[in-house]
């Protein structure tokens, strides 16, 4: 397990933008080999969502609600990784999450498969 935590969330208008970081603790980061990192998010009322995730060779995957105006990246120095979201719209509004699998490969509709959960950020926007 690693120890992951969220931030750079907060309120928006509806066009808006915002970045989400995630720091990955120093002491246990030792790569990106071998690992997923992620994001999803909870709407209130709605199941969890993965919304992005990438591999330990780059490969990015996204839900196909925010293809085209969400990036995921990581920092393969320090591991933080980040969600440049654009053109946010009022149902992208949730509590974000980012998370480590692993696994080679992401597969962001089995977050079960995810084994370290940071403890959220919340987007609004309206």
């Amino acid at each position: 397990h690693v120890q992951l935590v969220e931030s750079g969330g907060g309120s928006v208008q509806a066009g808006g933008s915002l970045k989400l970081s995630c720091t990955v603790s120093s002491s246990a980061y030792s790569g990106t080999s071998n690992r997923c990192m992620a994001w999803f998010r909870q709407a209130p009322g709605k199941e969890l969502e993965g919304v992005a995730g990438i591999d330990s060779d780059g490969g990015t995957s996204y839900a196909d609600t925010v293809k085209g105006r969400f990036t995921i990246s990581q920092d393969n120095a320090n591991g933080t990784l980040y969600l440049q979201m654009n053109s946010l719209q009022p149902d992208d509004t949730a509590m974000y999450f980012c998370a480590a699998a692993r696994t080679t490969y992401c597969f962001i509709d089995l977050p079960s498969t995810f084994t370290s959960w940071g403890q959220g950020t919340q987007v609004t926007v309206s």
